[in-house]
């Protein structure tokens, strides 16, 4: 590959390289049945409780980052809402509980998305320079990093953030001394990877998803200045940036 058609990739990690947001509903739907056990005599439906929770996990998300803690809280503040609306006494140990299975959500195994090693392994050794930039805790998202063997393919470049948004991205850029019109963000969340990669300048892949958080999910702003391209499966990534990379560098030599 000539240094003219070399592609600077920013991969995000949770949904887009390995399984994220499955265990969390797993969860979810744990906590969801154990509510409604509960709250048993209160008429209590699931929508009320997957929204209710939603809605307190979002606005957490906001303040606090992908913070290890705000999830398990955000279940005992849903418990706490119900249970002061139909003025059930609640329990220590039932906040124990619900304290332990939202913690439990990190201990699973990680499991990496379909052609992930194929894929990461064809980009590299077509001379792309690759990157890692996730947002979590240090040690969460390093065990996964870890298990992955992922420094493999990103080095040094591994970039982990509790708030993923365009002043984090931009510290990137800058601090890499990126060059945007070579340079990607490949992820799954239009909030914290493709609108951010948008507003800064650079070109993004949205890695779309059948089941996505609803965090997630923003309308994007139609004067951003990147371009934008949809894919559907992780071993799609090759082929689009060669293409890419191929044109724009027939273009130059003109």
């Amino acid at each position: 590959m000539t240094g003219n058609s070399k592609q600077h990739l920013i991969f995000d990690l949770d949904d887009t390289l390995v399984y994220c947001n499955k265990y969390f509903d797993r969860i979810l739907d744990e906590f969801v049945g154990r509510m409604t056990d509960w709250f048993s005599n209160n008429g209590l439906h699931e929508e009320q409780i997957r929204a209710k929770q939603l809605e307190i996990d979002i606005a957490g998300v906001h303040v606090v980052g992908f913070a290890s803690h705000h999830f398990p809280e955000s279940l005992i503040a849903t418990y706490r809402h119900f249970s002061a609306q139909y003025e059930r006494i609640g329990s220590s140990a039932e906040e124990a509980f619900l304290m332990k299975l939202g913690l439990s959500v990190y201990d699973h195994e990680v499991e990496p998305y379909p052609g992930m090693v194929d894929t990461l392994e064809q980009l590299q050794s077509e001379g792309h320079a690759l990157y890692l930039y996730t947002g979590g805790e240090d040690k969460i998202q390093q065990r996964k990093i870890d298990q992955m063997k992922l420094s493999s393919y990103f080095g040094s470049d591994i970039f982990i953030r509790q708030h993923k948004n365009v002043q984090a991205l931009e510290g990137i850029l800058q601090a890499k001394s990126l060059p945007r019109e070579s340079t990607w963000m490949i992820g799954n969340s239009l909030r914290t990877d493709i609108a951010p990669a948008l507003n800064a300048g650079i070109n993004a892949v949205y890695l779309r998803q059948e089941r996505e958080w609803a965090y997630n999910m923003i309308e994007l702003n139609e004067s951003s200045q990147g371009t934008l391209h949809t894919i559907f499966k992780l071993t799609e990534v090759p082929e689009l940036i060669n293409r890419h990379a191929r044109a724009s560098f027939q273009k130059r030599t003109l």
